[in-house]
């Protein structure tokens, strides 16, 4: 992989505990019925076997549709692609794709051959209660600016409007937790958010001007 492969578009971060179903069976949802691409297994408190259980059952879900699973923590569980939090390690794991949780320019400016960032908190998020302050729209564009790699927006995304106000800023994708894991219908919710931000980002045609009468000769 390389950044050209970097994750966009609704990336969902996943959380058992928080989740109203089973887990695969949520994240299925997601990625079959509501065109989830990229997804990161969380769940770092579960034994590796587990957790590479887990990893095994996702991965067969996302191959469905050519989707990629991506593992929190330098462990990749046996795949390629890994997403680190902004303490370390430094220098990255040398795997198909690194990712790493980023919250201001300092953490951006520390970045060396990973292939991606997020950037949180976006907005105030339900998840994590308190943790800020949130950038809002203009702070992420700011952070965007200076960013050496493609930026994932994450915290408190949960709507079309948020997710349109996240691609305006630079983003090249929202990553999700609460916003599907939560829902009562985690398919349609996933819907909801992958045609908002593919509208985000396509082109509004300008409408064609009216041509001026052509003055008629005397």
């Amino acid at each position: 992989m390389s950044s050209s492969d970097a994750p966009c578009g609704v990336v969902l971060l996943t959380d058992r505990w928080g989740a109203r179903g089973v887990l695969v069976e949520v994240v299925a949802a997601a990625v079959v019925g509501g065109g989830v691409r990229w997804v990161v297994l969380r769940e770092k408190d579960l034994p590796r076997p587990e957790r590479a259980a887990l990893a095994v059952e996702l991965r067969a879900v996302l191959a469905e549709v050519g989707g990629t699973l991506i593992v929190a923590g330098p462990d990749p569980l046996d795949g390629d692609a890994v997403h680190l939090p902004a303490a370390g390690p430094y220098p990255p794991p040398a795997v198909g794709l690194v990712g790493r949780s980023c919250h201001d320019a300092t953490e951006l400016a520390r970045l060396t051959t990973e292939d991606y960032a997020t950037l949180s908190p976006v907005f105030p998020t339900r998840t994590k209660p308190g943790y800020g302050p949130p950038l809002l729209r203009a702070g992420l564009a700011d952070l965007i600016q200076v960013s050496p790699v493609p930026i994932l927006a994450l915290g408190g995304i949960e709507t079309p409007a948020q997710v349109q106000a996240c691609v305006q800023a630079g983003a090249v994708g929202v990553a999700v937790l609460g916003a599907i894991m939560r829902a009562t219908n985690p398919g349609e919710a996933a819907t909801t958010l992958t045609r908002a931000f593919d509208e985000a980002i396509t082109p509004v045609p300008r409408s064609p001007q009216p041509s001026r009468p052509t003055r008629r000769e005397e």
